[in-house]
C-alpha cells in the first residue's frame, strides 16, 4: 500500500493513525507532503506552518504561544522502534527532485520487501497559497522551510535484521461456527429467505458497542461484503466526540432495491458489543430478528418474545484465537 498525505491529513487529522500504523511497524510506504499550509482548502494553518508564517487562520503569522510550534514528523516517528526507513527530502532545485525520486523508490522497494513501515516527507511548494511565482516558491522551500525541517535520513534499519512479521491468515467462513463454539447442529433457525423472495432482501444491521471496539470497521466490513455480492448498501456511523472509549454505532443496510434512508431504527440483526448498547437498543429490534451479543451469558431481562439471541465473548474468542495461532506460526 501507497499511502499520499498532506500536512493537514497526516499530521493533523491523522496523527493518530499515522503514529500507530508507525509503531506497529506496517508494511506500507507513505508518501508526505509537507508545504507548511492546508493548500488544498484555502491556506489556512497546519500543524507545519512556520512561526511567523502568514496563512488564512494566523493573519498574523504563526505564534508559538498561541499555535504552538511547528510539528517535525520525521523527527517524531524517528523515536519509534518499528519503522525501517524515514527520510525528508526537497523540491527546491533539480538535485533535490532527483534525490527525492531516489527516496520515494526505495521506500517503495522496502515495502515490496516486507521489510516494515517508510515514510518520505517531501518538502514541496505551493505558489498559488504561497502567492509567489513557482521559481520563487521553489527557492522559498529550499532557503526558508529547509532551516526549520532539515533534510536528511532520520531512520534507516534496512539493513538490520527485524524480526519476522507474524502472519495469521483468517480462518474460512465454515470454521467460524467453530470458533464460536457453536456446533452447527445447536445454531439457531432463523429465518430463511426463500429463493422467490430474494429480490426483497433488506438486511437492516446495528452494530454498537464503544469506541475501539471496531464497531465501525465491523459496518463497513459489512457494506464492503454486500457490494462484492452486488447489493445496494450504505453505511452511516454515529459516534461521540470522544471517540475511543465514547459510545459508536452504526447504521448498516444490505439490499436488493434502492435505499430510501441508511437509517436503521428497527434492525433485523444488532451486533451489540457490551451491555449498555443492548440495553439502549434491544427494544428496537422486532420479532424474527436476531442479536448477537459480545458477552457469557445473555441479559434475562433483555429477551424479547420472538427474537432469536446469541450471547458469545466474541471478544476472548478472537484473543484466544490469535494467541493460539502465534503459538503454531
Amino acid at each position: 500500500m501507497i499511502g499520499y498525505q498532506g500536512d493537514g491529513d497526516l499530521a493533523a487529522i491523522g496523527s493518530s493513525e499515522i503514529l500507530h500504523a508507525a509503531n506497529r511497524g506496517e508494511s506500507v510506504t507513505m508518501i508526505f507532503i509537507n508545504n507548511a499550509v492546508y493548500s488544498m482548502t484555502g491556506g489556512q494553518s497546519a500543524p507545519t506552518t512556520l512561526i511567523g508564517q502568514k496563512s488564512a487562520t494566523t493573519p498574523e503569522g504563526r505564534s508559538a504561544a498561541n499555535e504552538g510550534y511547528p510539528l517535525h514528523v520525521c523527527e517524531l516517528l524517528a523515536t519509534l522502534e518499528a519503522p525501517v526507513y524515514i527520510e525528508r527530502v526537497g523540491l527546491g532545485d533539480t538535485k533535490q527532485i532527483v534525490q527525492a525520486t531516489r527516496s520515494i523508490k526505495r521506500a517503495v522497494e522496502n515495502q515490496v520487501r516486507g521489510l516494515g513501515f517508510s515514510l518520505i516527507e517531501v518538502l514541496s511548494p505551493c505558489p498559488t497559497i504561497f502567492k509567489m511565482t513557482p521559481v520563487q516558491a521553489q527557492h522559498w522551500v529550499r532557503d526558508v522551510m529547509e532551516k526549520v525541517f532539515p533534510l536528511g535520513v532520520y531512520r534507516d534499519r534496512t539493513k538490520e535484521p527485524r524480526p519476522e512479521q507474524l502472519q495469521v491468515a483468517a480462518p474460512t467462513l465454515d470454521r467460524i461456527p467453530q470458533i464460536l463454539g457453536v456446533d452447527d447442529e445447536s445454531l439457531p433457525e432463523g429465518n430463511p429467505i426463500e429463493a422467490e423472495k430474494a429480490t426483497k432482501l433488506d438486511l437492516r444491521v446495528r452494530v454498537a458497542g464503544f469506541g475501539g471496539q471496531g464497531v465501525l470497521l465491523l459496518g463497513e466490513v459489512l457494506a464492503e461484503a454486500g457490494l462484492d455480492a452486488g447489493l445496494e448498501v450504505s453505511w452511516l456511523p454515529s459516534y461521540g466526540p470522544e471517540m475511543r472509549s465514547g459510545t459508536s454505532n452504526c447504521h448498516v443496510r444490505l439490499t436488493r432495491q434502492v435505499i430510501d434512508s441508511p437509517m436503521v431504527a428497527n434492525p433485523n440483526l444488532m451486533v451489540a458489543m457490551n451491555e449498555p448498547s443492548l440495553r439502549k437498543f434491544v427494544k428496537n429490534v422486532p420479532a424474527g430478528g436476531w442479536i448477537l451479543y459480545n458477552g457469557d451469558e445473555f441479559p434475562a431481562d433483555c429477551e424479547q418474545a420472538g427474537v432469536h439471541v446469541l450471547a458469545r465473548p466474541f471478544t476472548q474468542i478472537a484473543n484466544d484465537w490469535a494467541m493460539r495461532a502465534r503459538a503454531t506460526w
